[in-house]
């Protein structure tokens, strides 16, 4: 029995999946936070062995967090 954890993961996997098959030119945008390496993750986990198939996007806007 899966986890709710291991059910949402599973759920964002057959979403990204479902996003490839049927956008034209799918890109991800990548801003280097946690939410981005958890959704970086959750592709590679949706096409392993294969790379996932889109690139990533990141736009530098130059402003950081003073925490940065």
């Amino acid at each position: 029995m899966l986890t709710h954890l291991q059910r949402l993961e599973a759920e964002s996997i057959h979403i990204m999946r479902e996003v490839v098959a049927e956008a034209e030119n799918p890109v991800m945008l990548y801003s280097i936070g946690k939410d981005s390496a958890v959704m970086l993750h959750i592709a590679m986990k949706a096409f392993h062995p294969a790379l996932p198939p889109f690139p990533l996007l990141h736009v530098d806007t130059t402003w950081k967090f003073r925490e940065m």
